[in-house]
């Protein structure tokens, strides 16, 4: 049977280097779940590959209709969320699907899939550390650092419901970390 791989993390934590990773090995068969959102792409990302990219209007029309099977409004206007159908179809034919997805929503997708998904927190050092990785990847304005620093405070009180906490001080070390949890989960 198809699992789920959920990964959350305050904006800056690591989570998609480590995602990145885990894609990397064919042996658990992991296929990424595109969420929506209503933000503007980043650098190089594409429609349909890192993210729909869809407006607030067209994202409320897809809460109206039931199709998530999370969302969070982030920020006003600004909405993640992923989409039922897509999920089922990848279940359907075989796919291990792993998510990309904020601390709340990884949450609700362990509540509906239960044993069948394992969500693991990929959590930084520090605040100060995360301040620093924020303003080197230079894709934010200072006000939306701030505003991302201030929700990872937030967020860090939701570590401890997560079935497994990855501290990411060494990238190398949490991406082993984490892989070795993903191999374990899925031999179960």
């Amino acid at each position: 049977m198809s699992k789920l791989i959920i990964l959350a993390a305050p904006s800056g934590s690591g989570k998609s280097t480590i995602l990145r990773y885990l894609m990397q090995n064919p042996d658990l068969n992991l296929h990424f779940s595109i969420s929506a959102t209503t933000r503007q792409p980043r650098g190089t990302e594409k429609n349909g590959v890192e993210y729909l990219f869809i407006t607030p209007d067209e994202f409320r029309q897809h809460i109206a209709d039931g199709d998530f099977i999370e969302y969070e409004e982030v920020y006003a206007d600004r909405y993640y969320g992923t989409l039922r159908s897509q999920v089922d179809s990848q279940l359907e034919a075989g796919q291990n699907v792993i998510f990309d997805v904020d601390v709340k929503g990884a949450l609700n997708i362990k509540k509906a899939y239960g044993k069948r998904a394992l969500a693991i927190f990929i959590q930084p050092p520090s605040i100060e550390e995360l301040r620093s990785r924020l303003l080197a990847r230079a894709t934010d304005s200072a006000e939306d650092i701030e505003q991302r620093l201030a929700k990872a405070d937030y967020e860090l009180t939701f570590a401890p419901q997560f079935d497994e906490v990855v501290i990411n001080d060494n990238l190398e070390i949490a991406q082993i970390e984490t892989e070795t949890l993903v191999e374990d989960f899925l031999d179960d």
